[in-house]
């Protein structure tokens, strides 16, 4: 059945991760927020310090059940076709916080991480840009369901590696940047919008969100 009805703009959620306020994890997350706003897209920027939510604790879960921040958390990532996570690289790996947050909304049923599209993104003063961090990250999103992006995106010494006016220093980054977004949005609006294409997400070939595989933590 088709209709000539249009669906409306992407929905995405652009979480800045990092809870210092002045994060230029923070500072990445708005400048990806500005450039899907510019390409037509609904955005929802958000920060972690809106989510606040303790350690997870299966006793705490059993006796008081999912904390508030987690279900608002929950509840934002419902309302979008996609989210951005520009998350920070602690010691190599993934930030506490990001992975005590995605441990808490997994807990929710059903989980809001199945079947959503994620782009990651970091800035760290290091030479590596927090890299390392977003394949640690991959781990638990993947796990949950979540279509992420094969493309991340790192800033490399990000104490110098943003102008006045929020774009990067380096236009060479930026339009890299600018392409990356670009392309993820016409993913996500291929895969959300046309129904030939529903359920045909490969990680691998011959591998389906369907088969058995894929469907460890999804339900």
């Amino acid at each position: 059945m088709t209709t000539d009805a249009h669906p409306g703009p992407l929905r995405v959620l652009v979480l800045g991760t990092a809870l210092r306020t002045a994060s230029t994890n923070a500072r990445l997350a708005s400048l990806v927020s500005r450039m899907m706003t510019e390409a037509g897209a609904d955005v929802d920027l958000a920060s972690m310090r809106e989510f606040d939510m303790p350690l997870y604790d299966g006793d705490a879960e059993a006796a008081h059940g999912v904390p508030d921040g987690a279900l608002a958390l929950r509840d934002r990532l419902e309302r979008c076709d996609a989210f951005v996570l520009a998350s920070p690289e602690y010691n190599a790996s993934v930030s506490g916080v990001v992975k005590n947050a995605i441990d808490w909304v997994s807990r929710v049923r059903p989980q809001p991480f199945k079947t959503k599209h994620a782009l990651l993104v970091s800035a760290s003063p290091s030479l590596v840009g927090g890299n390392r961090g977003l394949w640690a990250l991959r781990v638990p999103l993947e796990h949950l369901g979540t279509r992420v992006y094969p493309d991340m995106f790192s800033l490399a010494s990000a104490h110098e590696g943003f102008a006045e006016d929020g774009q990067l220093t380096d236009p060479a980054l930026q339009e890299r940047l600018h392409e990356t977004v670009t392309a993820f949005l016409h993913l996500v609006e291929a895969d959300t919008r046309y129904v030939c294409l529903q359920r045909r997400w490969y990680e691998f070939p011959g591998d389906r969100t369907g088969a058995p595989v894929t469907q460890r933590a999804e339900d």
